[in-house]
């Protein structure tokens, strides 16, 4: 007997290729050291990232290191992907020989390795920033895909401005690409300027007008100053694009670039609209990113899709109704499949280590050493002495503000406070210093906050300025856990100062800081002195790599 039963459609797999600690490490204030940058490698490939640009290898000596430890430590990584292989392992490099040949220098360690290198193409670019004509570019391009390709395979190349260059030319420049032996093609939209209909078109004119495109896998890299990032990525693959360019929480430049988690939701609600699947693991989708946004300093928009504190909230009365005779009426979505899971237990002061561990592992952090698991959990018992209920949301600050943090150079072991509406705010400080004594010191200020930071400047003696200061709480309730995220930029110079190899300027660093606790002024506290010592380390870890370097 016949059935009409449809018949399975063959798709392809979508290349997740994740910008993170290269283009998100370019966004103000998220600085990262070399520690942070590999615990947030180690995350995309339990995430199931296919391809990650570890960064700009010749933009400083430690960016070259920590290209070179990831490729080293993270790129030979296969347990739990979905694909079987390791990540792909890419360094950033501009169609310079002295670039490219840095790059494949510090990747070459991976198993899978790849250079990227680009040029722009934009008669915008040519004009006011290289100063050079359209055939002296595709000679540039020529010149730096084929060095590449004497170093290695797997070579990326992308112009620059893409969704501003003249379609026609970019037929021939990334014709000549391929020729030179470029495997991908990415097409950025590098301003954000395109809309889904111009950048789809885009994608498909290319695809079907470059000589020997079939040679090749084209990318998307989209840039969200209209907040398109997006859609215009998901237009690219709808014409033919099998490479996504993307940042956790999508930071990046200016507005941010394409979220990995938007894109990788979409297509796996959507699976329908899309002739592709990914290898991602959508249940590391929320520790990925509460990861990115506690390293980085960088908080989630609560409104934000998928990852945000309202994501998976119900507030309107009509919502909440349908919700409960039915998850579908107003989720298209089930928060277990981003990492999101109700909890199973309650846990309180009583609680033992086995069920705290219990719920970690559930919660997607299984993979704690035993000193960083009794670490957060003497945490969760002085937590739970002040509040009745520890929720998961209570956990994943705790892991947050104990597992992801600077190493301590000055360690605070107490804060007290005067404060009220008819005295001066008074705070009394003891710290721990680098070489294990016991200081004090107490300052008067404008509000306990003021008094706390000033008492600790009089100890630490980096001066440095407040740019940003955020309170926010982690649950509902009066005896909820508050987090404090900071940012500060030093006064002096060396690791406080940055260059952009792409622009030649030179920016200011600043560090960011976060911390967790029942009290916000302590949690303040701890947010300071996590943002100094993530100064300090990255002195440290400046002069130690130069010193490596002129050795």
């Amino acid at each position: 007997m016949e059935t009409d039963a449809p018949v399975p459609v063959q798709k392809d797999t979508l290349i997740i290729f994740d910008t993170t600690l290269r283009d998100g490490e370019q966004s103000p204030g998220a600085t990262l050291n070399m520690d942070e940058k590999l615990e947030i490698a180690r995350q995309l490939s339990r995430l199931g990232v296919d391809v990650c640009e570890a960064g700009f290898p010749i933009a400083s000596p430690g960016d070259f290191e920590a290209v070179r430890r990831i490729a080293e430590e993270v790129g030979p990584l296969t347990e739990g992907r979905k694909s079987g292989q390791p990540m792909t392992i890419a360094g950033l490099a501009r169609a310079r020989e002295q670039d490219i040949k840095r790059a494949y220098e510090a990747v070459k360690a991976a198993p899978r390795h790849r250079i990227h290198t680009f040029l722009a193409t934009s008669d915008i670019h040519l004009k006011h920033k290289l100063k050079i004509d359209r055939e002296e570019c595709i000679e540039q391009v020529v010149a730096a895909v084929s060095y590449a390709k004497t170093l290695c395979d797997d070579i990326e190349f992308s112009p620059e401005d893409a969704g501003r260059s003249d379609p026609e030319f970019l037929t021939v420049v990334l014709g000549e690409a391929i020729k030179a032996g470029a495997t991908t093609l990415n097409i950025p939209d590098t301003v954000g300027y395109t809309t889904p209909e111009e950048f789809g078109w885009l994608i498909g004119y290319l695809i079907k007008n470059t000589p020997g495109a079939e040679k090749a896998i084209w990318s998307t890299h989209c840039h969200n100053d209209l907040g398109l990032a997006t859609s215009n990525t998901l237009a690219g693959v709808a014409n033919g694009a099998r490479q996504v360019e993307v940042t956790i929480n999508g930071i990046g430049e200016r507005a941010g670039n394409t979220s990995l988690e938007e894109v990788v939701m979409a297509i796996a609600t959507r699976p329908q609209q899309f002739p592709v699947t990914t290898n991602i693991d959508t249940t590391q989708i929320t520790r990925a990113s509460r990861m990115v946004s506690a390293y980085t300093g960088i908080p989630i928009q609560p409104n934000k899709a998928i990852v945000g504190a309202n994501a998976f909230a119900h507030e309107a009365g009509i919502h909440q109704d349908g919700m409960l005779k039915h998850h579908s009426t107003y989720e298209i979505m089930r928060p277990e499949t981003v990492g999101l899971a109700a909890s199973s237990l309650v846990l309180g002061k009583h609680s033992g280590r086995h069920a705290f561990k219990v719920r970690l592992e559930e919660l997607g952090y299984g993979d704690l050493s035993q000193e960083e698991l009794n670490q957060a959990f003497d945490r969760f018992k002085r937590i739970a002495d002040k509040k009745k209920v520890v929720t998961d949301a209570d956990l994943e600050a705790i892991i947050t503000d104990e597992i992801y943090q600077p190493p301590e150079f000055w360690k605070l072991q107490y804060v007290h406070v005067t404060c009220g509406d008819h005295t001066r705010s008074t705070a009394t400080i003891s710290l721990i210093d680098p070489n294990g004594a016991e200081l004090e010191d107490a300052a008067i200020g404008t509000g306990p906050v003021d008094a706390v930071y000033k008492a600790i400047n009089r100890i630490v003696g980096e001066p440095n300025t407040l740019t940003e200061f955020v309170v926010k709480a982690v649950t509902e309730g009066i005896d909820s856990l508050g987090e404090v995220t900071i940012r500060i930029q030093p006064h002096n110079g060396g690791a406080s100062s940055r260059t952009n190899p792409q622009t030649g300027a030179e920016r200011t660093r600043t560090f960011s800081g976060h911390g967790a606790s029942t009290d916000i002024v302590v949690a303040s506290a701890r947010a300071y002195m996590s943002a100094l010592n993530k100064m300090l380390a990255a002195r440290e870890e400046q002069s130690a790599v130069i010193g490596q370097a002129s050795r």
